[in-house]
């Protein structure tokens, strides 16, 4: 089962409300996807922090419903 784009966008706005979201479908099949995601909840993080909040937003989806997702982190 595919993850829509929306719906990846709308776990992460819950968790980082402040987050400006890119994402692009790599394959087209709902289930590869490059990600690039600006907050000022990064500031002062080590990437490694960054990803991990990402990752948590996702609520255990990643790898399960949401096959791929690469991960671009910026600070705002």
């Amino acid at each position: 089962m595919a993850l829509p784009i929306n719906e990846i966008k709308e776990l992460i706005i819950t968790s980082i409300p402040d987050a400006s979201i890119e994402i692009k479908d790599l394959m087209g099949d709902n289930n590869h996807y490059a990600a690039i995601i600006k907050s000022k909840m990064f500031n002062g993080l080590s990437k490694i922090e960054q990803h991990k909040l990402v990752y948590k937003s996702l609520k255990g989806k990643m790898g399960n419903e949401l096959h791929a997702l690469s991960i671009t982190t910026e600070e705002k």
